[in-house]
């Protein structure tokens, strides 16, 4: 699934693709163009599609609800290190969960887990970088 656009990408799955649409239409009234990429499977994982939009936007941003060590973000930043560098303009950012255990406190879950307003500061950022 891709929501068009040419100032940043999103790169996420599962849940996050929800968080990373409604930061888009949030940012939309900015002027600023989020295109969402929902990988839908991290095995097999759809490189010509984070690469093609790495070449597209040229700035990344990668949101998954993993911690940060270890979570596939890293993985997806080492394809893109390795096969679009020179295509970004700006550091690949990594929008993750807190490198800890998770919670089973409401509050606690909320504080570990990325949230909207995580991916809209980055974004903006990003944009601006």
């Amino acid at each position: 699934m891709v929501r068009p656009g040419r100032d940043l990408s999103v790169i996420t799955y599962a849940a996050m693709v929800h968080t990373a649409l409604e930061a888009a239409e949030l940012l939309s009234k900015e002027e600023i163009e989020l295109e969402v990429i929902d990988l839908r499977t991290l095995a097999p994982l759809d490189t010509n599609a984070i690469l093609e939009t790495v070449r597209k936007t040229n700035k990344v941003i990668i949101l998954h609800e993993d911690t940060k060590t270890g979570g596939i973000a890293g993985e997806i930043a080492a394809i893109i290190n390795e096969e679009a560098f020179d295509d970004l303009d700006g550091p690949i950012v990594r929008i993750t969960a807190l490198d800890s255990a998770v919670p089973f406190s409401p509050p606690q879950e909320e504080h570990f887990l990325p949230q909207l307003r995580d991916v809209v500061e980055k974004a903006r950022w990003l944009k601006s970088y």
